[in-house]
């Protein structure tokens, strides 16, 4: 697509949340962060995608967000096949996955730095399986953060995914 093709495009962005993630105040305020319109909407994977005109990434592209590295142990321990099989279905549709950790940091994931028993060799040892085994992208940030790094993130994709369309005239 043309530049202003892509800007036209990128002025109707639209998130996607998925309708298992609760609807709490500080939902609410990573949605309030975005900037931009949402809508609920079941995700195959992943828990925020988005769309704009003529382009929807929801089986392309999602953030899976775990608000802290106790609750991102709690999938790697109790939750793993609940959390693989997630993982497994994006791999399935060729999908990007970008797993986004707030409250945490490698410091923390390598020092132990959580409430978990889990061991903190066995933590960094299933996120980097992740990384390989499912291509993700792993992010750290501070709750406050996540809200604008979600919209950044899906921006950037749907803006990459645009300029490789076949153009249309500008509107």
């Amino acid at each position: 697509m043309e530049p202003c093709s892509v800007a036209i495009a990128l002025k109707s962005m639209k998130i996607w949340v998925d309708t298992r993630e609760q609807d709490i105040a500080m939902a609410r305020r990573r949605l309030r962060q975005m900037g931009c319109p949402y809508e609920r909407k079941a995700l195959r994977f992943g828990d925020y995608s988005a769309c704009c005109d003529g382009l929807d990434l929801s089986d392309q592209v999602s953030v899976e967000r775990k608000m802290s590295l106790d609750e991102l142990c709690n999938c790697y321990c109790k939750d793993r096949p609940r959390f693989a099989r997630e993982f497994e279905r994006a791999r399935q549709a060729g999908a990007k996955l970008y797993l986004l950790v707030e409250n945490a940091s490698w410091e923390h994931a390598y020092a132990g730095k959580y409430r978990s028993r889990m061991d903190p060799s066995a933590l960094v040892a299933s996120i980097l399986a992740w990384l390989a085994r499912y291509d993700c992208q792993v992010l750290f940030c501070a709750p406050e953060t996540s809200g604008t790094l979600i919209r950044d993130v899906l921006y950037r994709e749907l803006k990459e995914r645009l300029e490789r369309m076949p153009d249309e005239s500008c509107r």
